[in-house]
């Protein structure tokens, strides 16, 4: 059933392509209602899209071709991560070449990309953003990588599609371990994605801003790779999470029936986590940016209690 594979591995793709938007609009839509404003539309992050890719891009006279190549090699890494994380299904081709260590570091060297581009041009905020994003980036990757440690001695496997298959095949029971790895992963999340409370992604000042400060020498098409590489990065990072904690209803064998199952299990398991992560970020107030590192530092402590709890216990 090769074909049915590769089916699988484009399908996945593409429903993350399109479906990083409007998972953003969904997030924006859920937190407006939950703080009593007028909710924008579902489609609103489409309606940017098409705006910024028909416009005339402007670039700053002293900028190298690392700021024009930086928006395709951040939008490239993230359909790449699209394409190794098991969303719908495990039996994917692609992700038989890296494993989650890799895709770690997929996603680090977007994160690299992003902040010389930042650098590129000399602008004052550019570089402050770079610098933050950078702190963030060294104080979540280890948490992150004791989570999927924690994951793969559970599996046996560094490979995230045999991760997800061996818990979706497992009885349900209750892992301590799991649970304070799954509070530092959502912690990681946050700060990963620009989230409150370490970031605000509906601001534009620039003392407080992280992602929004790289950006904002990038106009037109440029603007729009780098935007619909951050919503493909949370969707990937939700994705990431149901593999690892919820990945109940991912289609582990060949059959095209449990391909078309998981489909609309995938909708719902985003919706659910939309709603979680606008609850979060309607409950957390902005960190200074010097507790920041307080803040991850707690996640960090959360993936070791899980993975201690694991060695000590095998729970």
């Amino acid at each position: 059933m090769i074909e049915l594979d590769w089916l699988t591995q484009i399908l996945e793709v593409l429903a993350a392509l399109t479906a990083a938007p409007m998972f953003l609009g969904w997030i924006t839509k859920v937190r407006a209602w939950l703080q009593n404003r007028s909710a924008p539309s579902l489609w609103q992050p489409y309606r940017t899209l098409r705006k910024l890719l028909v416009k005339d891009v402007v670039i700053a006279e002293n900028a190298s071709a690392l700021f024009r190549l930086a928006p395709y090699v951040v939008f490239g890494t993230m359909v790449t991560a699209a394409a190794l994380i098991p969303s719908m299904g495990t039996r994917l081709p692609i992700s038989n070449a890296a494993d989650a260590i890799a895709l770690v570091g997929l996603l680090a060297t977007a994160r690299v990309f992003m902040s010389l581009a930042a650098m590129d041009v000399g602008t004052a905020f550019g570089t402050l953003g770079a610098r933050r994003e950078m702190m963030v980036g060294f104080l979540t990757e280890p948490a992150l990588l004791i989570v999927i440690f924690l994951a793969s001695m559970i599996a046996a496997s560094t490979a995230l599609p045999t991760i997800a298959e061996h818990l979706a095949t497992q009885s349900l029971g209750l892992y301590p371990s799991l649970a304070f790895s799954g509070i530092a992963f959502t912690m990681v999340v946050l700060a990963e994605n620009a989230r409150l409370p370490i970031d605000n992604p509906a601001t534009h000042l620039e003392l407080t801003m992280i992602h929004e400060a790289m950006v904002l020498e990038y106009s037109a098409r440029h603007l729009a790779l780098m935007e619909w590489a951050a919503a493909l990065k949370l969707l990937n990072y939700a994705c990431i999470g149901f593999a690892l904690f919820l990945p109940w209803g991912v289609a582990t064998g060949s059959g095209p029936l449990s391909l078309l199952a998981a489909m609309p299990i995938l909708a719902v398991k985003l919706t659910v986590a939309g709603v979680a992560l606008a609850f979060i970020e309607t409950l957390s107030a902005k960190l200074r940016i010097m507790r920041a590192p307080e803040f991850l530092a707690a996640a960090f402590l959360f993936s070791v209690l899980g993975l201690l709890v694991h060695l000590l216990l095998g729970a």
